[in-house]
């Protein structure tokens, strides 16, 4: 059985994510096919580059249909609340091993045109700041084998 984690989300990344999907499957699976159909009549299907390029163009498109379908079905949206500890849509300041680093706890979603970091509860930095407090640290292994220390400076909510 697989489990199901829920993606948390601003009211404006749940209206900007549903717009998307709307687009992709309304005018965006019209575009790629009316695209296909039209490539499809140049000749050969063989030695057809630009009927390849559609049909890659479709299948990368159906992928991000299915990615937004799951994340809206899932999400949980609303502000997140001010909190002294680290939760999933708050922004953390953190030391991490020796430099001052300002990150989101969440999902890149979220952010839409921000220029923050983010990073997933699930990630090791995520993990190993979720639910502690300002002045707590934690450590985690790097991919290479070193541990990190994280000592949390900040938390606040992400606006958006």
């Amino acid at each position: 059985m697989t489990e199901t984690t829920s993606t948390w989300l601003t009211q404006d990344a749940f209206d900007r994510l549903q717009k998307e999907y709307d687009h992709l499957v309304g005018e965006g699976r019209a575009a790629i096919a009316k695209e296909i159909d039209e490539r499809r009549q140049e000749g050969d299907l063989k030695e057809n580059g630009g009927y390849h390029a559609a049909r890659e163009e479709q299948a990368k498109q159906e992928a991000r249909i299915l990615q937004l379908r799951h994340i809206l079905q899932t999400a949980t949206v609303g502000e997140a609340e001010h909190s002294d500890e680290v939760q999933s849509g708050t922004v953390v300041t953190a030391q991490v091993a020796g430099r001052e680093m300002k990150f989101l706890v969440g999902s890149r979603e979220v952010v839409g045109s921000t220029d923050l970091d983010v990073f997933s509860a699930q990630s090791p930095l995520g993990a190993a700041v979720l639910g502690k407090s300002v002045g707590d640290e934690s450590s985690y292994t790097a991919p290479n084998g070193n541990e990190i220390t994280v000592k949390v400076i900040a938390v606040e909510p992400f606006t958006g």
